[in-house]
This record gives structure tokens, sequence and C-alpha cells, in this order.
């Protein structure tokens, strides 16, 4: 019998902690300790990080945890690379839970860049009102240009001061395109950076921008180790020995 522990994070990890538990896997939720108050899962949670590498080492041995999967965010790079190294370690199985980026369709007004420094530098000069999609982690690069009349939005209110004077919205997703529209015509929004996160919890803002011609800034994954990766939650169920009538 399976013992796997899910470092979760996006959408799909809850709808696989939910097909776990209907399945009676003996299994772990794994927060990294971001969102002070994350959702509820049906199976046992732990909430905060490892200690590196050398700490999921240990936890893995010491939990008997037969089978890793990374279900954290695309741009969670430290956690997934810390989880190859361990699993490398410990020979424990691992698979990623990631959906395909976005890819450009016609209509959209894509300014692709390689990180959050080439996103700040890629604003106008010019000021203007951008809509920071990118999580409170990474907003400090925005500080060059205190011109700006930035939008945030975060799970969480934030807890310390902002690097510049911003717009905070506190909201958990996922958002619908009405409510993006809504959202970015009441505030004159005229630019958005956003990370290639891709899936269809965070895609709205993305609809939302070509139906109103906005540009944006698109932020790439970073590069990670090769690993075993795949779509779909039914796909990892299969590969943990189940079956499972949810689709792809």
């Amino acid at each position: 019998m399976p013992r796997a522990l899910i470092l979760g994070g996006i959408a799909d990890a809850s709808v696989l902690a939910a097909e776990i538990a209907r399945s009676r896997i003996d299994a772990v939720y794994s927060y990294g300790g971001r969102t002070r108050l994350p959702a509820d899962q049906p199976l046992p949670t732990r909430i905060g990080g490892f200690g590196g590498v050398s700490g999921l080492t240990d936890y893995i041995r010491g939990e008997g945890i037969t089978h890793v999967i990374d279900a954290t965010h695309p741009f969670a790079a430290e956690m997934s690379r810390h989880a190859v190294e361990a699993c490398a370690d410990t020979k424990t199985p691992l698979i990623a839970l990631e959906r395909a980026p976005w890819t450009k369709v016609p209509g959209d007004n894509w300014i692709e860049v390689a990180d959050v420094d080439a996103a700040a530098a890629a604003l106008p000069e010019a000021p203007a009102k951008v809509f920071l999609a990118i999580g409170r982690q990474h907003i400090a690069p925005f500080a060059t240009k205190p011109q700006h009349a930035y939008t945030l939005r975060f799970v969480d209110p934030p807890e310390a001061a902002l690097p510049f004077p911003a717009d905070v919205i506190v909201s958990r997703g996922p958002f619908m395109l009405d409510g993006e529209l809504e959202m970015m015509r009441a505030r004159g929004i005229a630019w958005i950076v956003a990370r290639n996160s891709g899936g269809d919890g965070a895609r709205a803002k993305i609809d939302a921008a070509r139906r109103l011609g906005l540009p944006v800034i698109m932020i790439a994954r970073p590069r990670l180790p090769e690993r075993m990766r795949v779509e779909s939650v039914a796909e990892i169920m299969q590969w943990l020995g189940h079956r499972t009538c949810l689709g792809a």
C-alpha cells in the first residue's frame, strides 16, 4: 500500500487530495506555509517548510513515504528542485502534477520575459495603472517603477509594509471572466503582469486582457530538473495504481 506525500499549492492539488481520500490511499498533504489560512483538505495536513533537501529527505524516510507528488505552483522552483534531490537521495518515486503553460492565441498582446526583474523593466516609463498578478513574494522589483499605480491581489492581507503604494485586493480564486473584466474596468487597468501558470484556475485574467485589448507582460516558468510530469489527476491516480472516474 503506498504512502504518498503531496506537495500542494495548485488548485488541482485539492482535487487530487479529494480523490486520494476517496480511494483510501494513505497520504499527507503539505502546504509550504506562505498562506496563513490554507484551504481545508480531506487528508492529514502539515504546514511549513522541511528545512531544505536534508529536511525533506529525513521526512520521507521518517514518515515511510513511498511516493512523492509535486503539485506545487509552477513557480515554486526551490521546492520542486528540493523534491527532485530528496527523492533521488531516498530512491523515492516522484511525479509532478503540472498543467501545460498557456500559449498565445489570436488577439493576445504578450510581452514575454524571462523573470520578474525583466517584467519590471518591460513596463513603460509613462505612469500607468498596472495589475501585478504575481503573488506577494515577487513584487519588490517593481519599486524601481514607482510612477505606476499598482493593483495587487493576495489570498491574505499583507503582514508587512509593501515596497510601494498599491491598491490591495484580498481574495481567493478561482476568478471568473466577468469578475476580472469588472475589476479591470473599474480600476482602469492598462497593463497586466502575470506568470505563465497554465491551467484554468488563473486564466480568466488573461482572457479578460484579450477581451479588453490590454498588453500582458508574461513571465516564463523557471527551468527545473528533469522529472516525470503529467497534467491530470487521473494520471496521478493511475501512477499510484488506482483507477478514477476523473477525466483529464
